[in-house]
């Protein structure tokens, strides 16, 4: 693995990331069963645009691109300096993505331990992320990350339930 770089994502790369990452949350939501597939993308453009009331310039917000030596970009970060339900001290990850060409090389892993490191830099003392929970690959990294399970949600769905 190539020595992994963070910088700030331009307002171009913000742009690009914003409306992908908006699709992403609302394929996860219809696979997890939260909303239908016709609601979906709706639903998460209004909880992005929540989240991101000024865009790319939203206080406290961090829009993170990692790149490898040459300047390839290998994945990207969203953090929040200040949780999203209010526990102090403590940042939120929102978005850790890896390039698909580049996963399985351990930039998720580098990656992960930058946003660290910025979070720290920043004086907060801790950091959180929601997985989902059929997501095997991020659960291990986050897991042999040194992570923890603070809260677990469940459901159950019944057969011929509408989900």
């Amino acid at each position: 693995m190539s020595e992994l770089t963070v910088r700030a994502m331009t307002r171009a790369e913000f742009d690009q990331w914003r409306s992908g990452v908006v699709r992403a949350f609302a394929d996860e939501q219809v696979a997890a069963g939260n909303w239908s597939a016709e609601d979906a993308l709706e639903l998460a453009r209004q909880g992005n645009e929540a989240l991101l009331p000024d865009g790319f310039t939203t206080a406290g917000m961090l829009f993170l691109k990692g790149e490898i030596r040459d300047g390839t970009p290998v994945g990207v970060l969203w953090i929040g300096l200040t949780h999203p339900r209010g526990t102090s001290s403590c940042a939120f990850l929102y978005d850790i993505e890896i390039e698909p060409a580049h996963r399985g090389a351990g930039y998720g892993r580098a990656l992960l331990a930058a946003s660290e490191d910025v979070v720290r830099r920043h004086g907060v003392a801790a950091i959180e992320l929601n997985v989902f929970g059929d997501n095997a690959r991020a659960l291990r990294l986050y897991e042999g990350s040194g992570y923890r399970v603070i809260t677990r949600q469940m459901r159950k769905t019944f057969v011929g339930e509408k989900q």
